[in-house]
């Protein structure tokens, strides 16, 4: 983080460089000010590649997102790719959301790219991040980039970087490439103006190609078609995938799809949220009053890149009740691993993937199917990155996170909210032939393995002084780390960022194979298991929390559901006392 005189003078070297003049006069009103907290915020340090690539809020400075911290980065990721791919035309695939300046954003990073003699296959309309991820393999790029904010609040905006295999960059890549950006020191470095014979517009014939695989993810035709009536009710938020998830949908076999009209349409104000994000309960009331209306038997909702969707569903109370990223990645293992059982499919070199934080009850289902489960750091660029490691030796069915992404087969290299809703919406119709609720369906998996449940306390500390705390909250846990909690003795404490992985029973420290990233992970005597990590993504703490019993009886439901949420508060109170 930058010192306040260097704060002035990074804020003065913008204003005497060739930017426009609406931003040189933002800049002057913000140095005139007494309360110097916006020009702080705005220059205080310059945007680097998270785990969601560059992301922020939009405005003038080195920590927001406009066209110059776009140029930047797009043309450090030019000079890298050139670098990296010589004597070749290198190929980029560009796309956007719904957000406000996105179009504008993806306009310049494209006339950045062609200006470096760079292809750049441009979207023309919205499309989500998956098929920026898909459209790379397909047009045999070497690189892609998204803009997006995904589910953050609308001032956000975003740009997520990939690679030739259609993930986003990880290491050396993603180092190679910051450190490629650092070395332009000013803004004249960046080549604005593009060559529009290096533009190609991505035809309709793109997404018919995509949609041909999305249709290749059906496990039983037959279940489909039967249940083909059954009502679906799917909002895309105001996002890019007001189209495509319920065309996909009817492709499928599903003809009876109600999408929330007032939703529908692409808007980057949100106008009818205060969170385009399907994780909070609220951005989903206006789809479940349509399912009550319709009587829905799944209730779907994707947020603004269309790469994490949320799920609804009938509850013991009679209503619609939510289901957690962490439930849903249980479903959708288990159905994928059931159907490659029952129909012989299994070769034995199959695995699943879940991030660090993600429910250990997906790795119980894979046991119980004898297929490997691997942990990743947080992020699908780590899941897309083992992928590639294990290609030719073992075969990808599946991987989840808790924060509602999912990833299905193979031909996308991201989370995929489309490919995700049409398998819901057949384990929706698995469930209805048989007169349950996907409620119903995760008791039995509980039976099955013990009852697992999750929780999340995310606590936002904006601007610089926010990013301080979050930082000393992870160096008091570090500092003073429990040898109990709540009465009950932890037996493991994981730090990830020095990867050491402690047994306090046996007093004995492995290393881990995960590279080093900021997140503690506290496994106590009872089962219950403790996660603290900063997002890579949004200026928030997180504290992640599970909890399993087990299970024996459907009559003792209400008993051992009782005791897990007492559990759940009693930890929740303990962690928000760090904050």
């Amino acid at each position: 983080m930058k010192a306040e005189q260097e704060i002035l003078e990074q804020a003065q070297l913008w204003l005497d460089s060739p930017i426009d003049e609406e931003s040189k006069a933002e800049i002057r009103k913000m140095m005139a000010s007494e309360d110097q907290s916006e020009l702080i915020d705005a220059f205080y340090k310059d945007m680097e590649f998270g785990t969601g690539g560059l992301r922020g809020i939009m405005g003038v400075g080195s920590n927001r997102l406009n066209i110059y911290t776009l140029g930047m980065a797009t043309q450090g990721l030019s000079n890298y790719l050139l670098k990296s791919f010589p004597n070749q035309q290198v190929k980029v695939a560009i796309s956007y959301d719904s957000r406000l300046n996105s179009k504008y954003f993806a306009q310049k990073v494209a006339d950045v790219f062609t200006a470096n003699g760079i292809k750049v296959y441009f979207s023309d309309k919205v499309r989500p991040t998956p098929m920026v991820s898909y459209a790379i393999r397909h047009f045999g790029c070497q690189s892609g980039v998204m803009l997006t904010a995904s589910h953050n609040p609308k001032e956000y905006n975003g740009y997520k970087a990939y690679w030739e295999d259609g993930a986003q960059v990880v290491a050396p890549h993603d180092k190679n490439i910051i450190g490629e950006v650092q070395k332009i020191s000013s803004i004249s470095e960046i080549k604005f103006e593009g060559n529009p014979k290096l533009l190609h517009i991505i035809e309709d014939s793109f997404d018919r190609s995509y949609l041909a695989e999305i249709m290749n993810l059906k496990e039983n035709p037959e279940l489909v078609s039967r249940h083909s009536g059954m009502a679906i009710v799917y909002s895309p938020i105001h996002g890019t995938t007001g189209e495509i998830i319920p065309k996909a949908l009817k492709s499928y076999g599903f003809e009876n799809v109600h999408v929330v009209e007032e939703q529908r349409l692409p808007d980057g104000n949100f106008p009818t949220v205060v969170s385009p994000n399907p994780e909070e309960a609220a951005a989903m009331d206006m789809a479940i009053k349509l399912a009550e209306k319709v009587s829905a038997h799944i209730v779907l909702a994707s947020d603004p890149d269309g790469d994490r969707v949320g799920v609804a569903a009938m509850g013991k109370s009679g209503k619609y009740e939510l289901l957690n990223g962490n439930q849903t990645a249980a479903l959708l293992t288990w159905y994928l691993l059931r159907n490659l059982h029952d129909k012989g499919k299994k070769k034995g070199n199959e695995f699943v993937v879940r991030t660090i934080v993600t429910t250990d009850l997906v790795e119980k289902i894979a046991n119980f199917f004898n297929v490997k489960c691997y942990q990743t750091l947080t992020g699908f660029k780590y899941i897309a990155q083992l992928i590639r490691e294990k290609e030719g030796k073992e075969q990808f069915i599946g991987g989840g996170e808790e924060s509602y992404g999912y990833m299905v087969g193979d031909f996308v290299r991201d989370k995929d909210a489309i490919s995700a809703c049409v398998l819901l919406a057949e384990i929706g119709a698995w469930t209805k032939a048989r007169d349950l609720t996907l409620f119903d369906l995760l008791d039995q998996l509980h039976l099955r393995n013990g009852f697992y449940k999750e929780a999340l306390i995310s606590i936002t500390k904006k601007g610089k002084s926010g990013e301080e705390e979050i930082q000393t909250i992870m160096k008091k846990l570090r500092d003073n780390m429990p040898s109990e909690i709540l009465g009950k003795k932890v037996v493991r404490v994981m730090d990830v960022l020095t990867g050491a992985d402690k047994d306090l029973i046996n007093n004995t420290t492995s290393t881990l194979a995960l590279e080093p990233s900021n997140v503690l992970q506290f496994f106590l005597e009872d089962g219950s298991k403790i996660s603290a990590r900063p997002s890579g993504t949004e200026p928030k703490i997180k504290f992640y929390i599970s909890v399993h019993m087990p299970f024996l009886s459907q009559a003792d439901y209400n008993e051992v559901n009782g005791k897990l949420i007492e559990r759940i508060d009693k930890l929740k109170a303990f962690l928000e006392s760090f904050s």
